[in-house]
């Protein structure tokens, strides 16, 4: 099954390879602060000590399900054909499921030292996260291609979540607000009920057009 390539296509696929950039360049500002984490010692781990490598693969899973999401959006390779887009889909379904069981367990085990709240809205959003690219992915193996891909959106957007709550919470502003265990549910839930919500909306909106 090929898809045929509009005369525009060359423009929209450079604005595809600078948004991936983008991406690309804010995951690491995202995920670089967690270098430290790699001496693997309990001064620098403090809480997550005991649970080390299921910190460390959830960020290194979780970085790749952010950097390979985007290549599930990208018409260009549905025109070169569906083996690749499979391929790249299975790898972003291991990592969601690799980094989502792994947040499972971090937030039943060392957020509790924050708060019952920061640990059980730490909970709920990985839970989202697994069943909404579980979702994706039964729809794929259904042939229903359409809620595939509504599926995967909001997947990456869940994906996405953590960038966007992880980065708001180290501005100033939000510092001043108060502590980690205070404003950190708050955010949470913003990182990835608020999108959600706007893309419900949207589809809304296309469905009675």
């Amino acid at each position: 099954m090929k898809t045929t390539i509009s005369s525009n296509q060359p423009l929209r696929e450079i604005a595809n390879v600078f948004l991936w950039l983008g991406i690309v360049y804010i995951t690491w500002t995202f995920m670089h602060p967690a270098d430290p984490y790699l001496q693997f010692t309990k001064e620098v781990l403090g809480r997550y000590f005991p649970v080390r490598y299921f910190l460390i693969l959830h960020i290194t899973a979780g970085g790749g399900a952010i950097i390979l999401g985007p290549f599930q959006f990208w018409k260009r390779l549905h025109a070169n054909g569906w083996k690749l887009h499979r391929i790249i889909g299975t790898f972003y379904l291991l990592a969601v499921l690799a980094s989502s069981i792994c947040a499972i367990i971090l937030a039943s085990t060392a957020s509790y030292a924050v708060g019952w709240s920061y640990a059980f809205s730490l909970q709920v959003w990985a839970t989202v996260w697994i069943s909404s690219t579980f979702i994706a992915y039964r729809m794929a193996l259904k042939r229903k291609f359409k809620q595939h891909q509504e599926w995967m959106v909001r997947s990456y957007l869940v994906t996405l979540a953590f960038v966007i709550s992880g980065l708001l919470l180290r501005t100033p502003w939000v510092k001043e607000l108060g502590s980690l265990a205070d404003v950190g549910p708050s955010f949470f839930w913003l990182g990835w009920a608020v999108p959600i919500y706007l893309y419900e909306v949207i589809l809304s909106a296309r469905r009675k057009a």
